[in-house]
């Protein structure tokens, strides 16, 4: 498939000698004036667009200011004043109307910018003002977001704590009823806009007299207040995405009891349906940075020249770049299924696998995106100050935290593997045929994924398993976006590269490898004492 188009800043189709806007600050950008939430969305979106480009691209150095601590006070005020998360909040509480797809697509135009930016917005949404619109208590919501916005707040989630991250059903931090309040004591880390969130959903479990319960209750917490303030013991050096504050926090707060989310059923339900909506959230921030690796990746390939030729020239590079459209392609496709099965108005508890194989998977094509644009810079690409480099360590905590991917995948594996034994269907491809999230996708897969599976499989084969699952269904949704009439050739490109990655990622499923550490690996090793003398 050859290289033809790519994206435009904009988000628009274009040819690939255009596909960059050019970052001269001589040239005017377009004015940006502060929607109402009642405004057209394309009007909305525009107009956030116009003042995005206003701000990175004339009015401060983007370059510099990703390499550096924290936000200037203007830049954040002024974004803010476009009112971009108000795509999170229902309209009777000021906002546009909670609409999934609006979030993703300002997502996208965010991410195009700047990547740490894009997060601090999804942490709001996705982890904040998405479960308390629809968890919180009437009068919670009244208040809470509707000075969400007046004020221009910020919000976010704790849930790990430094000896639970992954294990965070077991987390120690714990509430107790104290009247027409609770009372909350425990530690959080790593929560995003430590010390900066006015607000905060905390994580804990009831403490009864045989010790801590096995629910989670969630808790909006308001720090503005002094009954609920939280101590930031810590603020951590984080190696990448440096304009967010992440640290440790001691919790000994008491909040009045209208605070407290109302779950439909039980807490971890609500907890599974709220990290699963987030997961599904993923391609909203995962695109518009794809977008932004993929154009200066183009610029830079036919600006550099090697051996007399520009990079764009040489076969492998040309692999590389389709690579890389390809991720753009796919992750847009997951963005349209999140868009109509990740609404607040469905209790995605029960979407794992759907939630897991777009998160790990767009989480994996930003950091190898990343890779590869830094090995087409070179060293210039080294830099902290370089988005080549910048991209690469911001962009690799997304393999990380909500589900570090191998376990993810995991988890995806089991998932299949669960519903196999229940339908008593040994044979892999069979089974995907029948299931909706790869049914189209398996055909592309008749001889490779037509064995026997064994139900009972260690972990690291549960992994690799599970990786190659998770490619299968982003290709089935890569499929669906291209019946709906988007672009032939972009699905063909998209498809091709993700069919060779399922490819080998069954290949390495199916081979047996290393089974584990040798003991007493340093006896024995010492590669001098083979050194031979010259004769």
């Amino acid at each position: 498939m050859p290289l033809t188009t790519s994206t435009s800043g904009d988000g628009s189709a274009s040819a690939l000698p255009t596909a960059r806007i050019s970052r001269k600050p001589s040239e005017p950008a377009a004015s940006a004036s502060v929607p109402d939430a009642s405004a057209p969305f394309t009007t909305f979106i525009e107009r956030y667009r116009a003042k995005l480009r206003d701000l990175f691209e004339r009015r401060v150095d983007a370059d510099a200011l990703n390499a550096q601590r924290g936000l200037p006070p203007f830049l954040l005020r002024e974004i803010r004043d476009t009112d971009p998360l108000s795509v999170y909040v229902a309209e009777e509480h000021g906002g546009r109307g909670g609409h999934i797809h609006e979030g993703l697509a300002m997502l996208e135009a965010t991410g195009y910018e700047s990547l740490g930016l894009c997060l601090t917005f999804g942490i709001n949404g996705a982890l904040f003002l998405q479960p308390v619109g629809k968890y919180g208590s009437d009068d919670t919501k009244t208040d809470v977001l509707q000075r969400f916005l007046r004020d221009r707040r910020l919000g976010g989630l704790m849930i790990t704590e430094p000896d639970h991250g992954t294990d965070a059903l077991n987390m120690r931090t714990t509430f107790e009823a104290d009247g027409e309040r609770y009372r909350i004591h425990g530690t959080k880390h790593w929560g995003g806009l430590t010390g900066w969130a006015d607000y905060w959903l905390l994580t804990a479990r009831e403490q009864t007299a045989k010790g801590p319960g096995r629910d989670i209750g969630f808790f909006v917490c308001d720090v503005t207040q002094p009954e609920q303030h939280i101590e930031v013991e810590e603020v951590y050096e984080n190696l990448g995405l440096r304009i967010i504050p992440y640290g440790r926090n001691q919790i000994d707060v008491s909040v009045p009891q209208a605070q407290r989310l109302e779950p439909d059923s039980t807490g971890i339900k609500m907890m599974l349906d709220l990290l699963h909506r987030s997961r599904m959230q993923f391609p909203g921030m995962s695109t518009g940075f794809l977008r932004r690796l993929l154009d200066e990746t183009v610029d830079h390939c036919r600006e550099r020249f090697v051996g007399g030729k520009p990079l764009e020239a040489y076969d492998n590079v040309k692999a590389t770049l389709a690579k890389m459209q390809a991720y753009v392609t796919s992750s847009r496709a997951m963005s349209l299924f999140t868009s109509e099965h990740g609404g607040t108005d469905r209790d995605l508890s029960g979407m794992s696998l759907a939630a897991n194989a777009i998160k790990t998977s767009v989480t994996d094509w930003m950091q190898q995106a990343s890779q590869s644009f830094l090995q087409l810079c070179g060293a210039k690409g080294y830099r902290m100050d370089h988005l080549a480099g910048r991209a690469t360590v911001d962009s690799r905590p997304f393999q990380i935290f909500e589900g570090a991917n191998d376990i993810l995948y995991q988890q995806v594996a089991e998932a299949v593997l669960k519903q196999m034994r229940r339908a008593k269907e040994s044979n892999l491809y069979r089974f995907l045929q029948q299931d909706d999230l790869t049914a189209r996708a398996a055909d592309y897969f008749r001889e490779t994924l037509s064995f026997d599976v064994d139900l009972s499989l260690p972990q690291r084969k549960l992994v690799a398993l599970g990786e190659a699952l998770s490619r299968v269904m982003s290709m089935e949704m890569t499929i669906e976006l291209g019946e709906r009439g988007y672009r032939a050739d972009l699905i063909e490109q998209a498809l091709t590269e993700m069919h060779a990655d399922v490819q080998e990622l069954v290949t390495r499923f199916r081979t047996d490898g290393v089974q584990g550490l040798i003991d007493d690996y340093r006896a024995s090793s010492d590669w001098l004492q083979f050194v031979q003398a010259r004769p």
